[in-house]
């Protein structure tokens, strides 16, 4: 029985700001479900900054009901079950082929998993056919396969399924017949302790010890059900469960066993306890509306539609990159991303590192000059942007944000403002650009080191 909590509309900063489940509901009628890392934080969204879905059923909402969860994994997997049991109106509208997200479940000895798009009713689509042709080379296989959906965030439910593999190690090497497609030998999944490695069955001291065998299948199925029981919303049974297997082990003096069970509840308690995976939840639904009261905030007059944001990498000055990301009308646009190999040479200096990279984007007129100019920094940064800025006549506006407290330090205002101030999508589109640009950085960074190292 799921236990709703309500509060008006007028009662929005009443709301927990913590994880968990948020509806909006027309009598008993669901018109839309969603999850939150923060459901204060989320639901005032909806209201303060109304994107053309919101629009639909907004007016017709008296009260919000919310449903508090312990952890950001249990908030994905109740909406999951949620949508699945209540259909709301406007999750189903805006769903298509590429935003409703299943896990399917191969049905063998060594079951593995995949991701598939919705499916109907007897488990087929065009998505899933398409993964049959392309494993199995042909659409007659039989598979018997169970989902587990839907889930609207893909990209949640996948880092999901990979901290839960860190609890309940499963094989991902091929799906099929276990017979003809398990490996000779185990890969580096088993030596990170993410897989069982059901290939050892074919070495020579497996064949001569069946119980060998035997203690591996129950163990890797063993893991299935459980990891299974956690994406359906049972993890009190699982940990019931385990606590049953740990006392059982421990009556039959295998310590051993009792112990990798212990440590298996702690791991999983912890996970559904503070791991992270709901990114900010960000939409750009009408660019117009956020363009105007972005020109409002930051005073600027001309059209804002180009946005760059620089970030520099380096360790004590070695290996040093720079990034430049391009956002049009609040989306990245990838043709546009940028990076740079420093040349400069000395002690770290980030100032001069960033002054090199601007100098030579700026060079390139050819690649249309940005509107606004996002620097990731302080003062220092700030300065040394609007200088080489002025020194190519641009036009842009040009901000630096501090990942201290998020602070935004403004070309013509005297003191920075923390970004949480401003509203909820000008908010998120600061924060993605600068974590997009922050990690075009690093990957260069790292392809850098890696080369020298091999070199």
């Amino acid at each position: 029985m799921v236990n709703f909590k309500f509060k008006s509309k007028e009662k929005i900063n009443q709301l927990p700001k913590v994880p968990g489940i948020y509806f909006f509901r027309k009598g008993k009628k669901f018109l839309y479900i969603g999850k939150a890392s923060n459901i204060r934080e989320r639901v005032k969204s909806h209201f303060q900054q109304p994107g053309y879905k919101d629009c639909l059923f907004l007016n017709k909402v008296k009260k919000i009901g919310y449903i508090p969860t312990s952890s950001e994994i249990e908030a994905l997997i109740l909406e999951a079950n949620l949508i699945k049991k209540y259909q709301p109106k406007y999750n189903v509208i805006w769903k298509d082929s590429k935003n409703s997200f299943f896990i399917g479940i191969i049905k063998e000895v060594f079951p593995s998993f995949f991701y598939t798009y919705d499916h109907h009713r007897e488990g087929r689509s065009m998505k899933y056919e398409e993964m049959k042709k392309k494993i199995f080379k042909t659409s007659g296989f039989k598979l018997q396969t169970s989902f587990i959906g839907p889930f609207v965030d893909g990209k949640a439910l996948k880092q999901t399924l990979k901290i839960l593999r860190k609890v309940f190690p499963y094989r991902t090497c091929c799906v099929g017949t276990v017979g003809k497609t398990l490996s000779n030998k185990p890969c580096l999944w088993y030596q990170l302790n993410r897989c069982l490695a059901p290939c050892l069955l074919k070495s020579k001291i497996t064949r001569e010890i069946p119980s060998i065998k035997v203690k591996m299948i129950k163990k890797y199925q063993s893991n299935i059900k459980n990891l299974i029981k956690v994406l359906q919303g049972k993890k009190i049974q699982v940990l019931k469960n385990l606590k049953k297997e740990m006392n059982k082990a421990s009556a039959i003096e295998d310590f051993e066993e009792a112990a990798k069970i212990r440590n298996q509840i702690f791991a999983l308690e912890k996970i559904l306890t503070h791991t992270k995976i709901l990114e900010p939840e960000i939409e750009i639904n009408n660019w117009e509306k956020i363009e105007r009261v972005f020109k409002r905030i930051f005073k600027i007059k001309n059209k804002v539609s180009r946005f760059e944001a620089y970030d520099v990498s380096n360790i004590q000055g070695q290996s040093a990159t720079g990034a430049m990301v391009t956002f049009i009308n609040g989306k990245p646009e990838k043709n546009f991303y940028r990076r740079f190999k420093i040349k400069i040479s000395g002690k770290p200096n980030d100032v001069a590192m960033l002054k090199e990279i601007l100098s030579r984007r700026f060079k390139h007129s050819e690649w249309r000059y940005p509107d606004l100019i996002l620097i990731d920094g302080g003062v220092g940064q700030l300065n040394a942007a609007i200088l080489k800025a002025k020194t190519y006549k641009l036009k842009a506006k040009v901000i630096a944000l501090a990942k201290k407290e998020n602070k935004l330090f403004i070309e013509d205002q005297n003191q920075p403002v923390l970004l949480k101030k401003f509203p909820r999508e000008i908010f998120n589109l600061f924060l993605q650009l600068r974590d997009e640009a922050h990690r075009f950085a690093i990957s260069y960074h790292k392809k850098l080191r890696k080369k020298k190292l091999f070199d």
